[in-house]
């Protein structure tokens, strides 16, 4: 152990960065997606299916609860206090089981407030582990979602705001790296602002699905024990009451489908902002974009000149590493050997991994999006030179006039060649349009160009 640093996890210590130099950044999702969280879930479902049990099979020695083991269950039901995780890791260093371990935390609380030996056989009735780790995770997915949403939304909010600012400002388009028709940057950053829109409501759309039916999927026991009872009207009801969507054709695993879904629409949105994030650097290299530079901040160790584009950079690089697990997740998770295998547990345990490096991308990338200001200068004098891009117009002018071989003419007059304005004008002179239309065409300026960009870009 090098000097200074104990067994004790701290950000110096840490293996990942996300528990690391990343921990602040990523402490709002250790509600949701840490080991005391997942803990919390499973307690919390334990507790839940006693006193739904309870109250669908009455008839169940030990189904009378007393006030204080009720109480004690619903305090449990409701969220276990902070000593529950280091308790249960307790129990799970001597047994090896972690889900067991939870169970046997819960038969402890209930049975320190009074609960009867045949109540404290009723806690994990009728359950296999994963009917209590299918639900636990689905819930703190939903609430990471619900999380993580309220970021994408304000980076979403930020370039609409960008959009909007920037409407009017006409820039130089590139297509394969050349000049192309001019366009605006505010409309620019619309269309990544529709993109995240789109990827916004796609993963939203993401049913939160929940099984409990038992070892391989079919009520074995609950039926075999009590066949009066309606379970999957019980189980539907259950796992519906914790804010999910039944699934009632599984085997021992909830088939995680939906995990699956989900993971792959968190990358289809890091795709669209790893997109994003090249174009704001590739903006910033040409200077159309410049950043606020921050007092006492350095850019270089060695030139002291610099503002890099880091916030892009940062936020390119954990995006992706977020989605080299998503895809995983995406491809593995929905995979499991006949009616059970255990290679999902440990890949579940990564969610937090990727959904952390998601997070930091998405906090760096807000913090990039709040330094940039457009050079307006700069991209004006990059349209002067650019005349050669009203070829677009003029050879639809004569396609429209009826002309042949527009294109044509306008391919040998620019094609690879520098063109001026007078050039330009010389040359529309010299059509066979009426004189209205040479008029407007010789009137077009490379930064009037634009067509209906500012429209668009503040209509996002």
């Amino acid at each position: 152990m090098p000097a200074g640093l104990s067994d004790a996890p701290d950000a110096l210590s840490a293996l990942s960065p996300v528990d690391g130099r990343y921990a602040v950044a990523t402490a709002p999702l250790r509600t949701w997606l840490s080991e005391a969280a997942l803990i919390r879930e499973r307690v919390a479902i334990e507790a839940r299916w006693l006193l739904r049990l309870v109250a669908a099979a009455p008839q169940l020695p030990g189904a009378q609860l007393s006030a204080a083991v009720r109480a004690r269950a619903e305090a449990l039901a409701a969220g276990p206090d902070d000593g529950a995780a280091p308790a249960v890791k307790a129990i799970e260093a001597r047994i090896n089981h972690d889900v067991k371990a939870v169970e046997y935390y819960v038969r402890e609380q209930l049975a320190a407030a009074g609960a009867s030996p045949a109540t404290l056989e009723l806690v994990h009735f009728g359950c296999t582990s994963e009917d209590i780790n299918n639900l636990a995770y689905a819930r703190l997915l939903k609430g990471a979602r619900q999380l993580l949403l309220g970021v994408l939304k304000a980076r979403t909010d930020e370039l609409v705001e960008l959009a909007r600012r920037y409407a009017d400002a006409p820039m130089l388009a590139r297509t394969h790296g050349q000049a192309a028709s001019p366009t605006t940057l505010g409309k620019e950053l619309a269309n990544f602002a529709a993109r995240l829109m789109r990827a916004d409501y796609r993963w939203t759309q993401v049913p939160i699905l929940g099984k409990w039916n038992g070892a391989v999927g079919n009520f074995n026991a609950h039926a075999a024990t009590l066949p009066g009872v309606d379970w999957p009207a019980v189980a539907r009801g259950f796992v519906e009451s914790l804010g999910l969507e039944y699934n009632p054709y599984t085997t021992q695993i909830e088939p995680h489908d939906w995990i699956a879904e989900y993971c792959d629409a968190v990358a289809g949105a890091n795709v669209v902002l790893i997109d994003l994030c090249r174009d704001m650097w590739g903006y910033i290299s040409l200077g159309y974009l410049r950043q606020r530079a921050v007092a006492g901040e350095i850019g270089s160790s060695t030139m002291p000149h610099k503002v890099n584009p880091i916030d892009f950079e940062n936020a390119e690089g954990n995006l992706g590493v977020a989605n080299a697990l998503l895809r995983h997740f995406t491809e593995k998770l929905p995979l499991s050997r006949w009616q059970r295998d255990l290679t999902d547990s440990t890949v579940l345990r990564n969610l937090g991994v990727a959904l952390g490096h998601t997070l930091i991308a998405w906090n760096s990338l807000g913090r990039g999006l709040a330094r940039v200001e457009a050079d307006a200068e700069h991209m004006r004098l990059d349209l002067a030179d650019a005349w050669e891009v009203l070829a677009e117009a003029v050879q639809t002018a004569l396609r429209a006039a009826g002309i042949p071989g527009g294109y044509e003419r306008l391919k040998d007059l620019t094609r690879g060649r520098d063109i001026d304005a007078a050039a330009l004008a010389q040359f529309i002179d010299d059509l066979p349009l009426p004189a209205e239309d040479k008029a407007r065409l010789r009137a077009l300026k490379p930064a009037d160009y634009v067509g209906l960009a500012a429209t668009l870009a503040r209509g996002v």
